[in-house]
């Protein structure tokens, strides 16, 4: 496994004043989200106390799915996390203009969805629309937290691989976090749950999986605790861990460094990967 590290800006070179300008652009990203925090999860609260919570629709959204012009390029689907909006991915998609990428469709699923392996399911589904669209080439991933667990159990747990050559990860807790411990009780949440059954599936032996893994992670994460739980550590995965300082959960996504990394990366899978 390979590693890289990001710094928040490279001419700044004192550590304090690195992690209180991060800390500071975190808090303002923050503020934003609770102001616009979505009403699914109080649904499904709701839902719970009265028992009406019955199967689940596992993939969003109801209306036409985003996606930016079409490039001839790679196929990329960008799977959001599990409170976000496709708005968390605007200027990541804006970044990704012009490096060969496209379409990049931005799909969602359902916060009633019980388990993380009907979202995977759902996700191949969309992989397989997304490469008859496409002409049969194979499609690149991107998942910001939640959504790069979905990824990773597709490709890893459902055969994915053979259709996804790159998975790209933004603060994913691929070890589990902390604070799942004292979150609510929610079903994809406690999946989150250091040594949960899920994560313990994706420990498992993967001999033989093809998809490429680029997990960036940062030291100034406060949902995925301890930081480190974010990489990717499986010795049968070709990853690579990319270390961003001083950049919190909620700005990692939109941090130009990042996007431009990931820009790199997918220009490079489009190179090497045929029928890409």
């Amino acid at each position: 496994m390979d590693a890289t590290t990001i710094p928040w800006r490279p001419q700044l070179s004192v550590p304090w004043l690195t992690t209180a300008r991060g800390a500071g652009v975190e808090a303002g990203w923050a503020a934003l989200r609770l102001a616009g925090i979505p009403v699914d999860l109080a649904g499904w609260g709701l839902r719970q106390l009265t028992g009406r919570l019955g199967p689940a629709v596992s993939w969003l959204p109801a209306g036409p799915v985003e996606e930016q012009e079409a490039e001839a390029g790679v196929p990329v689907l960008l799977v959001r996390g599990l409170a976000d909006r496709a708005s968390v991915f605007t200027l990541l998609r804006r970044g990704l203009r012009g490096c060969g990428a496209g379409p990049v469709t931005a799909v969602g699923y359902s916060v009633l969805t019980p388990d993380l392996r009907v979202a995977a399911r759902a996700l191949g589904d969309e992989v397989e629309r997304l490469r008859a669209r496409s002409g049969g080439q194979a499609v690149c991933v991107i998942g910001y937290s939640l959504g790069g667990l979905i990824a990773r159990y597709y490709v890893q747990r459902l055969r994915g691989d053979a259709y996804v050559p790159l998975v790209i990860t933004l603060a994913t807790p691929h070890g589990g976090t902390a604070t799942a411990l004292l979150a609510p009780p929610h079903p994809l949440l406690r999946q989150l749950r250091p040594g949960s059954e899920l994560l313990s599936e994706l420990a498992e032996p993967a001999a033989g999986c093809r998809t490429r893994f680029v997990a960036f992670y940062s030291d100034l994460d406060e949902a995925v605790i301890p930081a480190g739980r974010a990489r990717i550590d499986h010795p049968d995965l070709q990853a690579r861990n990319v270390l961003v300082h001083g950049i919190g959960h909620l700005t990692l996504p939109i941090h130009q460094p990042v996007i431009d990394e990931i820009r790199a990366v997918l220009t490079e899978t489009q190179q090497v990967t045929p029928g890409a």
